[in-house]
């Protein structure tokens, strides 16, 4: 037993390693997606996520050790973001069609996502940093963490959110929609990305590539409407 503690705090050191535990976890979290039907309660990144939770709290890992190899996976976000310009640009025409509906609704949802959730927290007593750190959740992962550093919050404890954000968004985004009877792929994927982001748009598109377009459309559009919306919905809170 000695043995195997030995080797594995050898191995653990290695960025490569928590590389490699970080792919075949998506991975596995993906074929057991595709192995239930899609079903979206079955989310690969929640899977995912999981199963890295475990492997970290039971071999007492830091944070810090892990990110020293998924970092390589961390530094394709950005790439990953910008390549959501595809979509985009092969849907141009739908999407000017609804240029005005849609720069309502993103500045309708950027309030709401974040004035609910300050508002949920301030009725708990939650203040400071923790506050702070809640304003920006449904925007996407680099900006949010960019806004609360600019107002004070905590970039790991917002990174949390955003991701928890996501996985709840792709989670429950398709029933909760198909028992309101909204049908417009447009207005389904537009919701899930405003309120989701990344990982709401990932599910977009596996549902729907027009529902995917618009998704990211909405985490684009949130990304920048966040940036103004959300300090200032903060203040009201402070």
């Amino acid at each position: 037993m000695t043995d195997l503690v030995s080797f594995w705090s050898y191995l653990s050191q290695g960025p490569l390693l928590w590389l490699t535990l970080t792919l075949a976890a998506y991975t596995l979290g993906d074929a057991l997606f595709r192995a239930s039907g899609r079903r979206p309660y079955v989310n690969s990144v929640m899977v995912a996520v999981a199963i890295l939770a475990a492997i970290l709290w039971l071999t007492a890992t830091p944070y810090a050790t892990y990110f020293e190899g998924a970092q390589f996976v961390h530094f394709l976000l950005g790439p990953a973001t910008v390549s959501l310009a595809l979509p985009l640009f092969d849907n141009l025409p739908r999407l000017r069609r609804s240029l005005l509906p849609v720069a309502a609704a993103i500045l309708v949802s950027s309030v709401v996502a974040s004035g609910s959730a300050l508002a949920i927290a301030v009725a708990f007593g939650i203040t400071g940093p923790e506050l702070a750190s809640l304003a920006p959740k449904s925007a996407t992962a680099p900006v949010a963490i960019g806004i609360a550093e600019s107002v004070g919050g905590l970039p790991t404890l917002t990174a949390v959110l955003v991701i928890f954000t996501g996985i709840t968004g792709a989670v429950i985004a398709t029933p909760l929609l198909n028992a309101m009877g909204i049908r417009d792929w447009r207005a389904r994927g537009f919701a899930v990305g405003a309120a989701a982001h990344g990982i709401g748009t990932a599910r977009a598109f596996q549902v729907h590539p027009v529902a995917g377009a618009f998704s990211a459309l909405a985490m684009a559009l949130n990304a920048i409407v966040a940036s103004f919306v959300a300090p200032l919905v903060l203040t009201l809170f402070r």
